[in-house]
Parts: C-alpha cells; structure tokens; sequence
C-alpha cells in the first residue's frame, strides 16, 4: 500500500526543497543522460528558482536556455545547490509529459538548450 500525505503536509515538503534549492544562492539544473551518466547542459537557475502551489513546485524564469556542454540524447536531470549538493534527483526530460520540458532531447555540445517549463509533483 502507498503512503498518502495530506496536502498541507505536501506543500509543506515541497517548500523545503524549494527553500534549499535556493539556500546561499541561484541553483542549478542538470540535463544528463540516463541516470545522469553524462552531463549534456547546466542551466543556473532563477532565485528565487521556484514556486509551490499545494503538492507541485513550478520552475520559475522559464524559458532558460544555455549553450550545451555536451553532446548525447537528454533522458535525465537533477536539481543542485550552488555548492553542488544534489535536492532532487532522478527527474524526466523530454518535449511534453516529462517533469523537465526542453525543446529538444537531442542535443549536440554547443548548441542551445532551452527549458520551457519545469514541474515537480510530491507523490
């Protein structure tokens, strides 16, 4: 059986990991490969990088766009610290339906990614 929180207690949650996202400065976002074998792009993220609303935290300053550093097909992203702590790892990507949007998860190093939108759900 699945654990159920109540939703105050969800948004609660979701402001943490916004609230550390943001502890000493602007966080960050990597776009990888699967399970994050090879890092394809670091986007700096806004700061205050997000919002929550109920269970769902929403990037904040999208669209994002930064050249990439790599080249490889985006699968996977994580949310990182301006010390490079990791917050939330094991995130989707792709062009809809994903928890990470980008326009395209073909990248190529120096190409520019964008970031269209960004959503996390507490389960």
């Amino acid at each position: 059986m699945s654990v159920i929180y109540p939703t105050a207690l969800k948004q609660t949650r979701m402001e943490a990991v916004r609230d550390a996202i943001d502890v000493a400065a602007a966080g960050k976002l990597e776009i990888g490969t699967t399970a994050m074998g090879a890092v394809l792009a670091t986007i700096t993220l806004a700061d205050p990088a997000s919002s929550v609303s109920g269970a769902v935290l929403t990037l904040l300053g999208v669209p994002l766009s930064v050249a990439a550093s790599g080249s490889g097909t985006a699968a996977a992203a994580r949310i990182r610290t301006s010390a490079d702590a990791d917050v939330v790892t094991g995130l989707t990507v792709g062009t809809s339906g994903t928890d990470i949007i980008i326009d395209s998860v073909s990248i190529t190093s120096g190409q520019t990614v964008r970031i269209t939108a960004g959503t996390i759900t507490h389960g």
